[in-house]
């Protein structure tokens, strides 16, 4: 069975606090990384933990296209929206997009098959042309936190001729990793004029221990990392 992620959380990525004694210390309690100010979007929640069996879910959908699991996350994604309805409402979703070259290869994006079914429930329009990954993903299998941020830094854009001006965008994914994919979206779609963006992804990864000590960049040093290659 796969629960959704309870307890204690940071007020605004939801990274989940090792003691409830956070939630003490601030009226919007906030992890080390959103107190360095790092991620552009407003807010971020996950349904789950990315445990042993909801990876299993997740690939079955990413690679197989099982999408009566694409309908089931869409459903438990419907159910985080509405435990934190205030902080998502939005007039659009968006699903993070896949690479042409990704897309020419399995022929679906998975997030996209979640945020339609989602945006139907909601009753708000799913527009999966907004965004467009104009770089692939690096060919290294395994990327550490630092090749994570500077794979997707600059990866994305607003198509071109569109805009989102003064609009909510509600950004759906698969996993949230580091949070830099979900940054990276939310970065292009503060150019294109949003006024907002939030982001619901069905599991979160919990941090291993060896990379605890990882230093994020702050906001100001982001755009100094680069692509890799």
């Amino acid at each position: 069975m796969l629960l959704p992620l309870g307890g204690p959380c940071c007020g605004r990525c939801g990274r989940s606090f090792a003691s409830p004694v956070a939630l003490e210390t601030d009226d919007l309690p906030l992890c080390h990384v959103c107190r360095r100010n790092l991620y552009d979007f407003d807010f971020a929640r996950s349904y789950g933990a990315y445990t042993s069996k909801m990876a299993g879910a997740v690939i079955l959908l990413k690679y197989q296209e099982v999408t009566p699991l694409a309908t089931w996350f869409a459903a438990v994604l419907r159910e985080t929206f509405e435990r934190n309805r205030e902080m998502c409402l939005a007039d659009v979703v968006v699903p993070v997009p896949a690479h042409a070259l990704r897309l020419r290869e399995r022929g679906y994006n998975h997030a996209e098959l979640i945020a339609e079914p989602l945006a139907r429930s909601l009753g708000l329009p799913c527009r999966s042309y907004l965004l467009v990954r104009s770089r692939p993903r690096a060919d290294k299998l395994r990327l550490t936190m630092r090749e994570r941020w500077r794979s997707v830094r600059g990866a994305y854009t607003i198509r071109q001729g569109l805009r989102v001006d003064n609009l909510r965008v509600l950004l759906v994914d698969d996993v949230l990793t580091t949070g830099a994919t979900l940054d990276a979206c939310s970065r292009a779609l503060r150019k294109g004029g949003a006024a907002k963006v939030v982001a619901l992804t069905v599991a979160r990864a919990i941090p291993r221990q060896e990379e605890a000590g990882f230093e994020a960049p702050r906001r100001d040093q982001t755009d100094e990392l680069g692509p890799i290659g």
